[in-house]
């Protein structure tokens, strides 16, 4: 998506001509299914999705592949942690198709509702039944104070995994779940090397899967420590046709028809 959140009609052209040679397109992404879908549904396409950064696979018919989260009783002492140190964010859990925040008058909650066209449930973990499969758990930042969150969770729950998604976004999942696990699960599926995959990113819950994928692909607006570790560095950013340019000159080939 581009920087007003909407996809350019050259990059769905270009993941149209993918689906067309039967080429699998899967959209990895942080966001819940529930901030994947009506992207799909407004541009009229469909593919395999990974939500919360591998925790979540779906199929194009929207069918539970694999999943794995948080129980209810760890997220439950995350929460406890966040609220007891007071950190400046405001904290998420997302379980499947179900957002649940503290304030939905809280301006990060407003701003993020307005991107990912979804709504969020005002309450606690105590909405979600004992046996609740928890996707992540998101805490939305301050860029001045989320290093030092993300720093503190680290110390207190050694067992996950905690990483940035963006200047403003901490993502904390289980140990070991990344978007790489995940696009390995499905090139096992569907009996492809990881080793032939292409990939790109910007930030770094991308980093496993840029480095997994044989083309490992960082967009021109990703930070400098993200392009050290790609194969190869796009020349355009998102508003520029990013996805476009790794899909025609590696995947297709310039001269496609």
């Amino acid at each position: 998506l581009n920087s007003e959140h909407q996809l350019l009609p050259e990059t769905l052209y270009s993941i149209q001509l993918l689906q067309q040679q039967e080429i699998p397109f899967v959209i990895v992404s942080a966001r819940s299914p529930s901030g994947i879908y009506p992207i799909q549904e407004k541009y009229g396409f469909k593919s395999p999705i990974i939500s919360y950064s591998g925790s979540l696979i779906l199929d194009e018919n929207k069918t539970v592949l694999w999943s794995r989260g948080l129980s209810k009783q760890i997220t439950g002492e995350i929460i406890g942690f966040i609220e007891q140190k007071q950190f400046n964010c405001s904290w998420n859990i997302y379980s499947e198709d179900i957002w649940i925040v503290k304030d939905k008058k809280d301006p990060r909650i407003i701003r993020e509702e307005n991107i990912v066209q979804a709504s969020a449930i005002e309450g606690n973990i105590d909405l979600l039944h004992d046996d609740a499969d928890i996707g992540k758990v998101l805490c939305m930042c301050d860029p001045d104070d989320i290093l030092d969150i993300e720093q503190e969770l680290k110390t207190a729950f050694p067992q996950l995994s905690i990483v940035k998604s963006s200047d403003i976004l901490l993502e904390i999942m289980p140990n070991g779940i990344t978007k790489r696990t995940a696009v390995k699960y499905l090139c096992d599926l569907w009996g492809i090397p990881v080793e032939a995959a292409a990939a790109f990113g910007d930030n770094y819950n991308d980093v496993e899967m840029i480095k997994t994928a044989k083309l490992g692909c960082a967009v021109a607006c990703a930070s400098d420590d993200i392009k050290e570790l790609a194969q190869y560095v796009t020349q355009k950013d998102y508003d520029e046709g990013a996805v476009k340019e790794v899909i025609e000159k590696f995947v297709l080939g310039e001269n496609h028809e």
